[in-house]
């Protein structure tokens, strides 16, 4: 790993319209590149960066090529980048491999990073309850469903999963809150992971809330990355320490406990 710094973001959702639209929230995101670009050692991008992805043999989802153009060049400068899957884009295969160089994670890693231990993951289907989600996540990630859904022409197939995308996002819509200390789901499942897997941050997305919660043993921390809908919020490690930090959203502040 070369000097610098390590940067974590989640959850852009590129493909959907918020605070912005999602081609400005794509140049939005590009400018973010640019801008940590000469001080990053290593990018990691954890889940949901698409709103929806499946890649066809031949077919993956038309747009942001700002977005890939800019992770081309990174990569070609010599920046690794590491992309997690999330709930969103779970049906991402060998694309950004074979064509960024960019490896594809489905499952949490742990990684020695600057000195200190990282758990980094998602976070989708971690930690207690979600059971109706965690069937379906089996179903999705079936091969044979995969193989399925390939069998549909790109025009009606990646419409129909936009349109059941957008359905669950406006049964689910509404401001993010902390859910207290007993029902923050994956704070519960950092604390339980630190028995077994001990780590100096659990590091995820998926939850939508900036978040910088202490674990149990006193020193350990659950960072939630937040979301780029409405927060543009990421986390940076110089060595030392671990900050939430927003971009081109002055005011914005994250929940620290």
């Amino acid at each position: 790993m070369k000097n610098g710094k390590i940067f974590f973001a989640s959850d852009f959702h590129l493909g959907i319209d918020a605070r912005l639209t999602s081609t400005e929230r794509e140049r939005q995101i590009v400018r973010w590149l640019d801008q940590i670009k000469t001080e990053a050692a290593e990018i990691y991008l954890v889940g949901d960066v698409f709103d929806f992805w499946f890649e066809y043999a031949t077919v993956v989802p038309k747009g942001y090529v700002r977005l890939l153009g800019k992770l081309a060049e990174l990569r070609d400068a010599g920046i690794p980048i590491y992309f997690f899957i999330g709930n969103h884009d779970m049906w991402m295969f060998r694309y950004f491999e074979e064509e960024l160089g960019i490896p594809i994670y489905r499952k949490p890693i742990v990684r020695e990073l600057l000195g200190k231990t990282f758990f980094i993951g998602h976070g989708d289907g971690l930690g207690p309850g979600d059971h109706g989600y965690k069937f379906l996540k089996k179903v999705f990630a079936n091969r044979f469903c995969q193989w399925l859904f390939a069998r549909l022409h790109p025009n009606f197939g990646i419409g129909l999963a936009n349109f059941w995308s957008g359905r669950s996002r406006h049964a689910n819509r509404g401001e993010e809150k902390y859910l207290g200390d007993d029902k923050e789901w994956l704070l519960l499942y950092a604390n339980r992971k630190l028995d077994e897997q001990p780590a100096d941050f659990y590091i995820f997305g998926h939850r939508h809330l900036p978040l910088d919660c202490t674990l149990k043993n006193g020193h350990s921390r659950y960072i939630n990355l937040g979301e780029w809908m409405h927060f543009n919020s990421y986390a940076v490690f110089d060595g030392k320490d671990l900050e939430i930090k927003f971009f081109e959203n002055e005011g914005a502040t994250y929940l620290k406990k």
